[in-house]
């Protein structure tokens, strides 16, 4: 007996409309920030009723919870990513790259991140999976700078120049973001890595990540 494609075609249909109403919901959030957002515009974005709308979610904090959750998976994912063996061990300058290429693509296509997780009013839940994942790449960040830095560092001055580093990444990529076409945005790009690589350089320019072999060149 053959099944129905019947609840299989409903089911499609059904992420569809989600994906559409989260899309919608991110280009609304970067409009107008968290709190001034209504599930009305986020339905008139989506073009489609309230009532629609109130078919996937119950109210605008479930829309954003279940947006931001994808957001954070995919920068989870973004992570894991850049913060392997091999980008460590690169020098300094192709680490850099290696690290905020990525971490600035995806910020860059998704900017509904930075206008969600920074809102005033944002619902909790969110607010707690940024604080973890803010905590997880401030701990790779630290344990980068202490596994090339040279002579070692104390933790307390691990902590501080980590602190550092990432909050310059943080300021220059708000303004990465909100730039107004891509030229701004490339100049803003150049001038963040030229800032990181001189803070960076003199802590742990010439040393490779302890216990890393950088990979062969080929010839």
């Amino acid at each position: 007996m053959s099944e129905d494609p019947k609840p299989r075609r409903r089911q499609a249909r059904g992420e569809r409309r989600i994906s559409q109403l989260l899309q919608a919901a991110a280009d609304v959030f970067c409009a107008n920030g968290y709190t001034a957002t209504s599930t009305n515009a986020i339905a008139r974005e989506a073009k489609v009723s309230p009532g629609t709308l109130y078919q996937y979610f119950p109210n605008k904090e479930a829309i954003a919870i279940e947006l931001g959750g994808r957001l954070i998976q995919q920068m989870r994912d973004a992570h894991g990513q850049v913060f392997t063996p091999a980008n460590m061990a690169l020098p300094l300058p192709e680490m850099i790259d290696a690290i905020l290429d990525p971490m600035i693509e995806f910020n860059c296509a998704n900017p509904a991140f930075l206008a969600l997780m920074h809102g005033s009013e944002v619902p909790g839940r969110i607010a707690e999976e940024h604080d973890e994942l803010h905590a997880s790449l401030l701990a790779q960040v630290r344990e980068t700078i202490r596994q090339r830095a040279v002579p070692p560092l104390s933790a307390d001055e691990l902590d501080r120049i980590a602190d550092m580093a990432f909050a310059v990444f943080k300021g220059g990529l708000a303004l990465i973001v909100a730039a107004p076409d891509d030229t701004v945005r490339a100049a803003a790009v150049g001038e963040l890595k030229k800032v990181m690589l001189r803070y960076l350089d003199p802590v742990v320019g010439g040393a490779p990540a302890a216990g890393v072999t950088t990979p062969p060149t080929t010839r």
